[in-house]
């Protein structure tokens, strides 16, 4: 994974000269990702852990297992690498704490009790919510015709087989030489029913508007890789996105791209810290 650039923003934060200091929210694949992508001498990371975990850490990443811990080491920025019930549980108290914080698991969202109360936790800790676009792109694209009356979006997920195997056997579903469709509906029940594996779908609703999206879920032979695709159209046109991302080497489910997104949308989080 190619490294960013870390900049070496607001240094009351970051415990004056020395290295950077960045905080975790679970230490899975994505973490361990992204803890790779910054060079390892220029950031100290601490990560916060449930009880009785006890991951292999790199030597610059210290364990806590309490928010109060990772609070109080005053991270420049913090990362939520946990999955949906951990947004709730903790990103709050580290939004309103000022502390800025990228959720990589977006599809927390799709419940707007709990994206009301990330939002005002923000506004109350003067601080930002950045939601990354983990593996698409084409989002811009979204955004800007959002507000046309007439947008329709489509999100199709195609993943090999070995990416939902206990899917598949839960639904009964036999091993196919065809896509066999897992899932077809809202982005709330795809986020509902895939909470670690559909945060791509809950990103393009929250560009374009829940309303406005189906989402579909396929088992597919021959998919080339973790594919991504996203059809729109609207009074300004059409357009069709395929993104075809290299799953990650420790979660088939997972591209790898996301934690090269979160990476990014980190340094530039620090970059914006840096010219305050």
């Amino acid at each position: 994974m190619t490294r960013p650039a870390v900049p070496r923003p607001d240094r009351s934060r970051a415990g004056g000269e020395g290295p950077v200091s960045l905080g975790l929210v679970g230490f899975g694949t994505i973490a361990r990702q992204i803890v790779g992508a910054f060079p390892g001498n220029d950031v100290r990371w601490v990560a916060l852990l449930r009880e009785g975990s006890r991951p292999h850490l790199p030597a610059n990443v210290e364990a806590v297992t309490q928010l109060h811990a990772l609070i109080g080491a005053r991270p420049a920025a913090v990362v939520e690498a946990a999955g949906q019930e951990a947004v709730s549980t903790h990103v709050p108290a580290l939004l309103e704490s000022g502390i800025p914080t990228v959720v990589a698991s977006v599809g927390a969202l799709a419940d707007p009790v709990l994206a009301a109360r990330l939002h005002a936790a923000a506004r109350a800790g003067c601080t930002r919510l950045v939601l990354p676009s983990g593996a698409l792109g084409g989002l811009d694209y979204l955004r800007a015709v959002a507000s046309l009356p007439d947008v329709e979006v489509r999100y199709t997920s195609r993943k090999p087989p070995a990416a939902w195997t206990a899917e598949l056997a839960a639904a009964g579903l036999p091993a196919s030489r065809e896509a066999v469709t897992l899932f077809e509906g809202t982005p709330a029940d795809a986020a509902r029913l895939y909470p670690r594996n559909l945060n791509a779908a809950f990103a393009v609703a929250l560009c374009v508007g829940a309303g406005n999206v189906t989402v579909r879920v396929l088992a597919d032979p021959h998919a080339e890789g973790n594919t991504h695709e996203i059809e729109a159209k609207s009074a300004a046109g059409t357009a069709f996105f395929r993104f075809v991302n290299a799953p990650s080497p420790g979660n088939p489910k997972t591209s790898a791209l996301t934690a090269l997104s979160i990476a990014a949308a980190l340094a530039e989080l620090l970059g914006e810290g840096e010219g305050r």
